[in-house]
């Protein structure tokens, strides 16, 4: 059972009794199941018998009727990767722009893929996350709750491949991104990479690039962003994104708020990263950005 729907569905043929509308959630489910042959009529029918009854388990009627449900309750951890992989999806879908619809497309060529799940733990991810989705609740609060379900079951990691004396310390201990989709991510693919990234707040991801094209869909703001030393700082708030073309060199400064974003690598995806030296650097890590 892989794909998101029969995912859903099987955890709502195991909802809780005595939850409202549960007993309906539960034949809604069968019904599922039953279309696609992987449960007798005779099984159908006792989810119907139940359905008006919230707190009437299925499960002893068809003990009683000598029946037999092989529909087996869904891995939490499958289920939520996959759901958050949906709410990303589908928040993309509301924003306009270049690089969404091709990002949205690898999505939908990679999400069915086998799942696996990881749970280190992470101190910039413990300290920083919970502020971040509290920022994102009020205006999207399905994305938010998705997140904060799947997150524990994430592998979040520093990106190391920076020399330190050029990335600075800030960024270096600052950051932690986790890959849903990609190679080594939790649903595996070639040449592609969506994930979440965090950064503390008020630190300075220098100028960078990389020949990867590069989708940010910041879910928090405000941040300030640059494209090239030199070049001034635009504060952008948040669900405001950005595509980076190939080699393009960027910056962001994070502003009070965490700064929590959705990305997609959309290829070239095993070429590093590469600092871009610039002279203002101090002047950029000492400035506040106003919330």
């Amino acid at each position: 059972m892989t794909g998101t729907e029969d995912l859903r569905a099987s955890a709502d043929l195991h909802a809780a009794l005595g939850q409202p509308g549960s007993g309906r959630l539960r034949y809604a489910a069968a019904m599922h199941f039953y279309a696609k042959g992987l449960i007798a009529p005779e099984v159908l029918e006792v989810y119907r018998t139940c359905s008006p009854q919230d707190r009437e388990d299925p499960a002893a009627l068809l003990a009683a009727r000598g029946l037999t449900l092989d529909v087996p309750p869904p891995d939490a951890p499958e289920l939520a990767i996959r759901l958050l992989i949906e709410e990303m999806d589908r928040y993309l879908a509301t924003l306009p722009g270049p690089g969404v619809a091709e990002v949205r497309s690898l999505i939908a060529r990679w999400r069915d893929g086998p799942v696996t799940t990881a749970s280190p733990a992470n101190a910039i991810v413990g300290e920083h996350l919970a502020p971040a989705l509290a920022a994102l609740t009020p205006t999207h609060p399905a994305l938010a709750a998705a997140i904060r379900a799947a997150a524990p079951h994430l592998s979040w990691v520093t990106y190391d491949s920076y020399p330190p004396e050029e990335i600075g310390p800030s960024f270096r201990q600052g950051h932690a991104f986790a890959s849903l989709i990609g190679e080594g991510a939790a649903i595996k693919a070639d040449d592609f990479d969506l994930g979440l990234f965090l950064i503390a707040p008020h630190v300075l991801y220098r100028d960078h690039a990389h020949p990867a094209p590069e989708l940010y869909a910041p879910l928090t703001g405000p941040h300030g962003w640059r494209f090239g030393p030199g070049a001034p700082l635009t504060v952008k708030g948040p669900h405001e994104p950005v595509w980076n073309l190939p080699e393009a060199p960027h910056l962001t400064k994070v502003g009070p708020t965490p700064f929590l974003c959705v990305f997609g690598w959309t290829r070239d995806t095993k070429h590093p990263a590469h600092v871009i030296p610039a002279a203002d650097w101090a002047e950029l890590e000492a400035m506040r950005i106003e919330g």
